[in-house]
């Protein structure tokens, strides 16, 4: 998700500078299956350009027209697709998911200094978990819906608040958001009106270290960017760790006492130990140990990380659960492009909260997606 909120940051850049009007479109609620799930975002210009998506496709061309009465009117608008519905499948959605979309179109006014695309460039700007809160009603569709409003990250609450029993509610379930790691939707009721939250959980995006610049780890850099990864090279080979093999990544050309000095390893950092150089895999090995990195993988038959271990000091049991080696799930990997496949994708499984087992989802009973986020739960303030 991070990735598709960087985009439309980088987007609406663009799009404010050549003084085009703006809207975002976001998934607030799905009730059965979708391709996007709640929390999904689009960004639209006023002359049809489209970043992010809120389908596979089949909502985005209806969205768009509907986006730009929203932007001319500077209105916001909420729109539901549903499958069972005639009417859709005449405009040609064609959803074919078998699901209820309902999606929120607001105008960005650039001159509010709380517009979504302002709470959205907090969250790029910052390595922090967070809640993004939208606010829209389901029961008065045609009434002003009030949108992108609310940001709450770590001990820090951006956006519009007062003392309301409302804002006092969402900032108590966005704490819960947080704590549980999940999306929420709550109805808020009271006697003078009913609100619906979307609180979207929202984590930074994985920090992957690659350790060694030899030709195996230009795919894994490669597959990294698609992924919107921010990645780090690691290597004491000047002449192999280059901006011309490595394109995006930051280099960090030194020795392995030295090479973790200037970055900041959190709780969203991923590593793959790959020089061939072992001693160089050892030194970083240990000192990645007492770093709250999830994921330390280790590239090579299994008798090279035994052997480390046996050479390693202080490196405890309860460290060894983080470590990955042979490094990569078991999909049959061989080339240098199949073998990065392999380690992004259990790089990828590590990393996602919830319980996953990286099987394949013919096999998984239920849902693909947890319906958890589609689940509005209502409370009296």
């Amino acid at each position: 998700m991070i990735k598709e909120l960087e985009d439309i940051v980088r987007a609406y850049e663009v799009a404010n500078r050549n003084g085009l009007r703006t809207a975002l479109a976001t998934v607030v609620h799905v009730d059965g299956s979708a391709y996007r799930q709640p929390g999904a975002r689009m960004l639209v210009t006023e002359n049809g350009e489209l970043t992010g998506a809120i389908s596979g496709g089949c909502l985005e061309g209806d969205a768009l027209r509907k986006a730009q009465l929203v932007i001319m009117q500077q209105q916001p608008m909420l729109v539901t697709y549903d499958t069972t519905d005639e009417d859709d499948a005449q405009l040609g959605v064609g959803l074919g998911c078998n699901g209820i979309i309902h999606i929120l179109l607001e105008p960005i006014v650039a001159a509010d200094a709380n517009n979504p695309i302002h709470l959205i460039q907090l969250i790029t700007g910052n390595r922090q978990e967070c809640i993004l809160i939208t606010l829209f009603n389901l029961e008065k569709r045609k009434e002003r819906q009030r949108g992108t409003v609310l940001l709450r990250r770590d001990n820090y609450v951006d956006g519009y608040t007062d003392n309301s029993p409302l804002c006092t509610a969402l900032l108590s379930d966005a704490q819960l958001a947080m704590d549980e790691q999940t999306t929420l939707i709550r109805t808020y009721i009271s006697t003078e009106n009913s609100q619906t939250a979307l609180l979207s959980y929202i984590t930074p995006a994985i920090q992957l270290l690659i350790a060694g610049a030899g030709n195996d780890a230009q795919p894994l850099l490669h597959i990294a960017h698609i992924m919107g990864w921010q990645v780090h090279l690691l290597d004491g080979r000047p002449n192999y760790a280059t901006a011309a093999r490595f394109p995006g990544a930051i280099i960090h050309v030194a020795k392995a006492a030295e090479a973790l000095q200037h970055i900041n390893a959190d709780a969203y950092t991923a590593a793959v130990l790959m020089t061939h150089n072992y001693n160089y895999d050892l030194s970083l090995l240990q000192q990645l140990t007492q770093l709250p990195v999830p994921y330390i993988g280790v590239l090579g038959p299994a008798k090279k990380l035994t052997r480390m271990l046996q050479e390693a000091s202080g490196i405890t049991a309860i460290q060894q659960v983080r470590i990955y080696g042979p490094s990569g799930l078991d999909i049959g990997a061989a080339t240098p492009e199949e073998i990065a496949l392999s380690i992004a994708a259990e790089v990828k499984l590590v990393m996602s909260t919830g319980n996953y087992k990286g099987a394949s989802l013919r096999d998984k009973d239920g849902a693909i997606h947890s319906r958890r986020a589609q689940v509005i739960t209502s409370q009296h303030i």
